[in-house]
């Protein structure tokens, strides 16, 4: 079976329309990518909780910030490279990107080194217009975008 994830896109309005939290992965693999390794707060879940309540948690934990409290509107699933299922949610909020606080996770690095590190899950967070984040998200998550900016727009 697929892994599944769970995730909220966190839009705000900015000055020039809306604006989306993106978050960049921790650790070594994408220390020096940008353009298409970028995210939307998400993280696997297991079939004994629901899908919503994972996302809320990931929110949480990879940001170090509770969503604010509101209406989640629905943004479906998508399916990413790996076969792996990325459920997601929009809510709107603001928070400091720059202030974020991820969770961490022990990676043995280098490779077959013996040395175990901590990394954070996401390293940087960001707010971009959707143009932006259409060129830094990951090819499989663009669909999560377009479905916003149709929420948005209806």
């Amino acid at each position: 079976m697929a892994k599944r994830s769970a995730g909220i896109l966190l839009h705000r309005r900015g000055p020039v329309g809306p604006e989306v939290l993106l978050v960049h992965p921790g650790g070594p693999f994408f220390a020096n990518r940008d353009a298409g390794a970028w995210s939307i707060p998400k993280g696997e879940y297991d079939e004994d909780e629901e899908a919503q309540a994972a996302a809320l948690r990931e929110f949480a934990e990879e940001t170090g910030t509770r969503l604010p409290e509101g209406t989640l509107a629905d943004l479906g699933e998508v399916r990413q490279k790996g076969g792996k299922r990325v459920r997601a949610w929009a809510a709107e909020g603001d928070l400091d990107a720059d202030a974020i606080v991820s969770n961490s996770f022990p990676l043995e690095w280098p490779p077959r080194s013996g040395q175990i590190r901590q990394f954070p899950e996401v390293d940087r967070a960001g707010w971009f217009s959707l143009p932006e984040a259409r060129e830094r998200i990951l090819a499989a998550q663009q669909p999560l975008l377009e479905r916003l900016a149709a929420q948005l727009d209806g």
